[in-house]
């Protein structure tokens, strides 16, 4: 497996910067201040992005080992525009809400740009994975 370059290491960590920052900037403030009627699921959502956010900011100093923090962020931002706002489009029912989050949802082009495929692909899909059983080494 050929090393990362350094520059697509500094590609992966503005990358990192940019989701951090923005969960930072846009989530935090919802989270630290919200209502005590805020709507169960807007609260574990806004949990959950807080929880990315804090990772993202640990891929600056480890940009390849929490590689899975922006897989994360892709993998639910297309299953979310694959699954429920392609819909709401078909059926010319997006609203401004909507739009904006098609929006925010879609600058996970830059994760696609900026993850190694080949680097992803070998160290989680090619390469072996760990035993299931206990080891037979004591």
């Amino acid at each position: 497996m050929a090393q990362i370059s350094l520059l697509r290491l500094y590609i992966l960590r503005a990358t990192y910067l940019f989701t951090a920052g923005g969960i930072f900037t846009f989530i935090w403030p919802m989270i630290i201040e919200h209502r005590l009627s805020l709507p169960l699921m807007t609260g574990v959502g806004w949990s959950m992005l807080g929880a990315v956010g804090i990772l993202a900011a640990l891929g600056l100093r480890y940009p390849l080992q929490m590689l899975p923090v922006l897989l994360f962020e892709l993998i639910w931002k297309v299953i979310w525009l694959a699954a429920f706002a392609l819909p709401l489009w078909r059926a010319d029912q997006v609203d401004a809400d909507t739009a904006q989050s098609i929006f925010e949802c879609s600058l996970a082009i830059i994760i696609v740009i900026a993850v190694p495929w080949p680097y992803v692909f070998h160290h989680y899909i090619a390469k072996r994975g760990e035993r299931w059983g206990p080891s037979t080494v004591t």
